[in-house]
């Protein structure tokens, strides 16, 4: 990528956050919408998680492959598609005339979705090359999410109580249609130096494996979760014997970039499971208005707004490991006063349980997404991008499956008012031993020990030769693995 000016790059920067925007947006405006949507659809819990769970499936099965493919065809051109084919889902979605349609419409938009996210962050990560400026771009990136979640459910809210959730897919068609304009005029081409060959079988096995699974979980099928086993034996068996595989799995060496992994999926599946929870105890047992719900939720989404950009500012100035413990100690003590406390019952308990875990996930996105991408081969940034993408995509789908299929055990199909509180409680125990996850593998990820770890594979990838390129930068200019941190932060 030829060298930018400043003002270029910050443009390029407000591109991708219209991506993430957008993605965000629709997301949590569609919790929002669920109840409605039951309603309308006819669906019971298994129906809602499907909605969710049909995107975010899709999305982290092939996120790894958009990442791969913009690396070998190039990036703007892979971003460029990805808008387009979002926006035409988000359309279908509108016009959806069951339930059945709108899941297999949410599908199509996963498909655009999975090449907007990780090769936005791609060009971020290239675009960006000094590890501070790096961090700070990500903090920036990642408040967008806290944008989405404060918008979300007050846009979402607004939309279905006025126009009906329908609507929620409008919202969509404007900003992916801006996106796309600015980034054909203002977001150079880029690729890799020499691009990965193509992994059929391992994107197989990817789609099998985390497919299997959600259906095991949501439709408590033993045989499905036979499958996923199968496919988790046969990618581990087949991805170190390629010389360019789907998922290098070398990387995780490295134990800042494997906590990095962990924690995004205990973190978003946190984020998946507390959203549905709480979305349809306010409308469903508190009686609560789309719009009202949303309000209430807004704590929650404005701490999320005011600490991503703080988290990355911290991680560039004192590393990951500040952050993360403050996270983990954050979205453990917020669901916990849910899962032992009933904060249900308590306006003041309730909205401090929002305020701790927007704080938490606030904090927390900064630190897995730098840890991510740095020390990792520049010249392969999009899939090494995707791999913290696919991680945060799997947890959300994890925490729908799982806490949903709580919910349901606990209350039946449809939970009546008065039984949802206390089918309830298990989910949010499994919420709070995220949280606590989250700060384990936080604190064991960031110390002396985890560094050292990242410095071996850094100097292994450079003596093996890093897939596809350079190990650590390479002819795109990044620095060396054994310059900076795996947070990207200048070593000490």
């Amino acid at each position: 990528m030829p060298e930018l000016t400043r003002s270029r790059r910050l443009v390029v920067l407000a591109i991708c956050c219209m991506s993430l925007l957008i993605v965000s947006l629709d997301n949590t405006a569609l919790n929002v919408a669920l109840p409605a949507m039951r309603r309308d659809l006819a669906a019971d819990v298994s129906g809602l998680q499907w909605t969710i769970d049909a995107y975010t499936l899709v999305l982290a099965s092939l996120l790894m492959l958009s990442g791969s493919t913009a690396d070998r065809i190039g990036r703007r051109k892979v971003f460029v598609t990805g808008l387009g084919v979002f926006a035409l889902g988000s359309l279908l979605c509108s016009l959806a005339p069951n339930l059945e349609a709108l899941v297999a419409f949410r599908a199509v938009q996963a498909v655009g979705g999975s090449m907007l996210n990780p090769v936005a962050m791609s060009i971020i990560t290239n675009t960006f090359t000094e590890p501070a400026a790096r961090a700070r771009a990500i903090g920036i990136w990642g408040g967008v999410v806290g944008v989405s979640m404060a918008a979300g459910p007050l846009v979402g809210g607004l939309l279905v109580q006025s126009v009906g959730w329908r609507a929620i897919f409008w919202v969509n068609l404007p900003v992916a249609l801006a996106a796309l304009l600015l980034t054909l005029r203002y977001v150079p081409e880029s690729r890799a130096p020499r691009p990965r060959r193509p992994d059929p079988v391992g994107q197989l096995l990817v789609a099998a494996l985390l497919g299997s699974l959600t259906y095991a979980i949501i439709e408590t099928d033993p045989l499905f979760a036979a499958f996923a086993a199968v496919a988790l034996i046969g990618l581990l068996h087949y991805e170190p014997r390629r010389r360019d595989p789907l998922i290098d799995l070398r990387f995780f060496r490295s134990a800042p970039f494997s906590g990095a992994t962990v924690i995004a999926v205990c973190a978003f599946a946190s984020l998946g499971g507390f959203l549905f929870l709480n979305t349809l105890y306010l409308q469903d047992v508190q009686g609560l208005s789309p719009l009202d719900a949303g309000l209430w939720m807004l704590p929650m989404a404005g701490m999320t707004f005011v600490f991503a950009p703080l988290s990355g500012r911290l991680t560039a100035a004192r590393g990951p490991r500040p952050p993360l413990l403050l996270a983990g100690t954050a979205m453990t003590a917020g669901p916990l006063l849910f899962a032992a406390f009933a904060a249900e019952t308590s306006d003041p308990l309730l909205l401090t349980g929002y305020v701790l875990f927007g704080i938490g996930f606030g904090l927390v996105n900064a630190p897995i997404t730098n840890t991510a991408v740095s020390g990792m081969p520049r010249a392969q940034a999009g899939v090494a991008a995707a791999v913290a993408s696919t991680s945060r995509q799997v947890g959300q789908t994890l925490g729908v499956a799982v806490i949903g299929a709580v919910l349901a055990a606990g209350a039946g199909a449809a939970p009546p008012p008065e039984a949802f509180v206390a089918a309830a409680r298990p989910g949010y125990w499994i919420i709070t031993g995220c949280g606590l996850a989250v700060l384990g593998v936080g604190a064991l990820s960031s110390g002396r020990w985890a560094r050292r770890t990242a410095e071996r594979t850094a100097r292994c990838l450079t003596a093996e030769g890093g897939p596809g390129g350079s190990p650590t930068g390479g002819p795109e200019g990044g620095p060396t693995g054994g310059s900076q941190t795996a947070a990207g932060a200048p070593s000490s």
